[in-house]
């Protein structure tokens, strides 16, 4: 369609999306094209150095001792990766004078600690502590923060990240059993037009290197939009759990899905109502997939020695569950207050050099009962 702006000049239509032509996509409308290079500088490799490929250890790292750094990018840190995905953490203290755009992966930030904006070409997304930050990838964006204080969990997708199929009708609408609904949707806002000529920094990660563009114009000079393809944000604190008189499965906390991967979202809730039940999980074996778990808040009940920030490793293979005292402690508990997510992958993660920095030493002997 012609669409012509004020000084006669066609606006610049560009076609966003996935999955080729069949995937969700938007359509934005430029006061420039989006192809105008001015200069391109060497590219660098930021892929993670892998400490081991193959394990069968229970093991645990120490989040909240990751170093914070001022820079967002060099913040980040791969811990855990496979051929699907890439799981990090990251503790940036300043925002971004670049722009940076993920042309690999879907990106899901959970925000553990900080505040502030994530600025794109669709608007703004105001975030806060235990939101998720859903970044379709392609799109290029900036981050403001509003302190220095910061935590994030990033996980970095190669396939499309949605919600859960079986919690959407054939029309894509969120059923009444979902635990979320589309109000819970927190969809960019405050959309602003940058008519701006110079140079202008976009770091592109692509195959494991970081390619530094330099682009003739802001890459905001979006006048609107319209489509399915959009960054959006869900807080963990509107996920309302599915309870039940015995054991709830981890299914039903699950939040997010991929084809090679789930993101379920532990929040506070009521504990089994059955006058037998016991609230604990029951030992169970991923035979088809890790388990991380990420501790974010409250006192989780089926561990022992659990900090804020603390990840959990269980691998597939073999069994894990309550620490030793965990099952006698949950009995006649009416609720529990914790807050965490877990990322269950399908294929084995590797785990990285970066994440051995944090680890806990000994975790897989953590089963073991005292002597007495």
């Amino acid at each position: 369609m012609v669409f012509r702006q004020p000084n006669g000049q066609l606006y610049q239509e560009e076609l966003v999306g996935t999955q080729g032509f069949a995937g969700m996509s938007s359509l934005a409308y430029h006061l420039y094209p989006p192809t105008r290079v001015k200069q391109k500088d060497k590219a660098y490799s930021v892929k993670p150095e892998i400490a081991f490929e193959n394990g069968l250890d229970a093991m645990s790292f120490k989040g909240m001792e990751l170093k914070a750094e001022p820079d967002y990018l060099a913040s980040r840190k791969t811990l855990f990766v496979n051929g699907a995905m890439h799981i990090g953490l990251a503790a940036p203290m300043s925002s971004t004078s670049y722009f940076y755009k993920n042309a690999d992966a879907d990106e899901l930030i959970f925000v553990h600690q900080g505040s502030g904006k994530l600025l794109t070409m669709f608007g703004e997304l105001a975030f806060r502590y235990g939101d998720y930050i859903v970044i379709p990838r392609g799109t290029v964006y900036k981050i403001s923060f509003n302190d220095p204080n910061n935590r994030l969990l990033f996980i970095e997708s190669f396939e499309p990240i949605f919600t859960p199929r079986r919690y959407r009708n054939d029309f894509g609408q969120l059923l009444e059993h979902s635990p979320f609904c589309e109000r819970d949707i927190v969809r960019p806002e405050n959309l602003q037009t940058f008519d701006e000529k110079g140079e202008f920094d976009i770091f592109i990660k692509k195959k494991g290197m970081m390619f530094p563009y330099v682009y003739a114009n802001h890459p905001f000079d979006v006048v609107g939009w319209d489509g399915f393809h959009y960054p959006y944000i869900f807080s963990i604190f509107n996920f309302e759990p599915i309870t039940g008189r015995i054991h709830m499965p981890p299914p039903v906390h699950q939040t997010f899905e991929s084809r090679n991967f789930v993101i379920c979202s532990f929040v506070p809730r009521l504990y089994d109502y059955h006058p037998e039940a016991i609230p604990a999980p029951y030992h169970h074996s991923n035979i088809d997939s890790d388990e991380l778990l990420y501790y974010v808040d409250g006192d989780f009940m089926s561990r022992n020695n659990i900090e804020k920030g603390q990840i959990t490793l269980h691998p597939g293979g073999i069994p894990h569950g309550p620490h030793p005292g965990a099952i006698e402690r949950s009995i006649g508990k009416k609720e529990t207050g914790e807050l965490a997510v877990m990322i269950d992958p399908f294929q084995p993660v590797m785990v990285t050099k970066e994440a051995l920095n944090i680890e806990v030493k000994g975790y897989y002997k953590s089963w073991l009962e005292e002597d007495k």
